[in-house]
């Protein structure tokens, strides 16, 4: 098969391209680079250097299907600049599927979120819980969700949406390098690295065992197998929601206790005040993966995600 992989320079993107290219898939990634990186592209991909709002340019009836990952993709950013996630998440999406309209490709698997669910009534979330986004971030990739279901209604798509709870790990010499950097392991191990003096706690009072919130990990290579197997599953006028998580929750404290055996760092910590808007609780339900993908994650533990996303960053640190 031949796939278009639209943000496929991105962390998440490349790592399913790889997986894609090891299955015997011709790739082609599209991505700007706005916040990419091209040594993201794996090795025997196309790379073409552009925008989604500009896929037709690039897409033809040659494509059996799309993996849709370009997206701004920071919920603080999106609070304070929220017109650059309605044109960068929903524009560019309504361009994409333009284009694969008018090249008769009927496939999409597209990267959408947990943020989709704001602070839920009850978990584990499944997905039939009440969408209510806390951010134009999350609003937009809901908007997304609402517009492939329509587009499969009205012209036959096959979509599947593939809400990810918290992705982390490391494929190789493919890992999280975001800037700025706002997800609790990587800088954990920043951390760890000495490139940060401490890990700020964000409340330590929630009512969770140790205090601290819970959430759901999911390695990115449990997340890339997933995309594979919703490209089998999707069917024609059907949009298919999907949540990606282990089922299992991590304290904040958790992780950083983890992290120090894993690295045989100290990793100094601080408390500081809770975070509007922090669930004390995220852990999603996926048995609909489970279910409809005949997927289950293959590396729940939580030491062993720590562990590739540490050889990743030593990796990083050692070339730059």
């Amino acid at each position: 098969m031949r796939y278009l992989v639209t943000g496929g320079a991105g962390y998440v993107g490349g790592v399913v391209a790889a997986h894609l290219l090891a299955a015997g898939h011709r790739v082609t990634v599209l991505d700007d680079l706005s916040t990419g990186f091209r040594e993201g592209v794996p090795e025997g991909a196309e790379f073409v250097e552009g925008n989604v709002r500009d896929a037709a340019r690039w897409l033809d009836g040659s494509f059996d299907g799309v993996l849709h990952f370009a997206a701004s993709s920071q919920v603080g950013e999106s609070v304070l600049n929220p017109e650059k996630y309605w044109r960068n998440n929903v524009g560019g999406t309504i361009e994409l599927l333009s284009a694969m309209r008018a090249a008769g490709v009927r496939t999409l698997v597209f990267s959408s979120t947990a943020a989709v669910y704001g602070e839920p009534a009850t978990t584990p979330i499944t997905e039939d819980a009440r969408t209510a986004p806390t951010s134009p971030y999350g609003a937009s990739k809901l908007a997304v969700d609402q517009m492939l279901a329509g587009e499969c209604a009205a012209h036959g798509l096959a979509a599947v949406s593939l809400r990810y709870f918290n992705v982390a790990g490391a494929h190789g010499a493919q890992g999280e390098r975001h800037d700025p950097e706002s997800h609790l392991i990587p800088i954990v191990l920043q951390v760890a690295q000495g490139r940060r003096e401490a890990i700020s706690v964000y409340g330590t009072d929630y009512p969770t065992p140790d205090g601290t919130c819970v959430r759901d990990y999911i390695h990115v290579d449990d997340l890339a197998e997933a995309h594979l197997a919703a490209l089998g599953a999707a069917v024609p006028g059907e949009h298919l929601v999907c949540n990606l998580g282990n089922g299992n929750g991590f304290s904040v404290r958790e992780v950083i206790e983890a992290a120090r055996e894993v690295t045989g760092h100290p990793i100094p910590e601080v408390a500081a005040d809770r975070r509007a808007g922090d669930p004390a609780v995220l852990v999603a339900s996926a048995d609909r993966a489970r279910e409809r993908l005949g997927w289950r994650p293959s590396r729940p533990e939580l030491a062993g995600i720590i562990a590739d996303a540490w050889a990743f960053a030593q990796r990083k640190e050692g070339t730059s």
